[in-house]
């Protein structure tokens, strides 16, 4: 896995994010799309908070202070891996994750996404000297290891992207 090039997708993610939220009007934002499910608000608050604990793991595993096992990826694990995104069809967010996914303004958005984009520059500057012997557990994905995180969260960005894009759809063009 190349990290340098991970690194360059997810802040490619993260700058389409920040572009989204200046061509979301503000009435919408926070507003329940036509279709049901998560507004704006809270797939942005979903997206930045998940990355945000996947940097804490990956910084863990660069730190030694994660769990050493044989263990690796469960087979959705491998499939997400492989495929390089999530299959197609809905999935639920862990309900830890669930259970804090509230709606936030566009200012807190834009922090967020200043403050995960610092948090993945500081762990892709560990992660090039990580070892692979320390693993953290994902919850759906199985055991991770310090690259491995940040190649979940290239793909769990990309993934809400294309949130986004049906949300937007859901509203009426104006």
């Amino acid at each position: 896995m190349n990290i340098a090039e991970e690194h360059q997708k997810i802040n490619a993610a993260l700058d389409e994010y920040r572009h989204r939220l200046d061509e979301i009007p503000d009435e919408e934002f926070t507003e329940t799309p036509p279709i049901g499910g998560w507004s704006y608000a809270e797939v942005y608050a979903h997206i930045m908070h998940a990355n945000l604990g996947s940097s804490i793991a990956a910084e863990k595993c660069c730190r030694k202070t994660g769990v050493t096992t044989s263990k690796g990826m469960n087979w959705k694990g491998k499939l997400v891996f492989l495929l390089g995104s999530f299959p197609p069809g809905k999935r639920k967010a862990p309900a830890s994750l669930d259970a804090v996914t509230k709606k936030i303004t566009k200012e807190d958005a834009r922090n967020l996404i200043v403050k995960l984009r610092k948090r993945v520059d500081e762990i892709v500057q560990l992660t090039q000297h990580a070892s692979g012997d320390y693993k953290i557990a994902h919850p759906g994905l199985g055991m991770l290891t310090a690259a491995q995180w940040l190649k979940f969260i290239r793909i769990h960005t990309r993934h809400h992207l294309k949130q986004l894009n049906t949300i937007q759809k859901s509203f009426p063009q104006k």
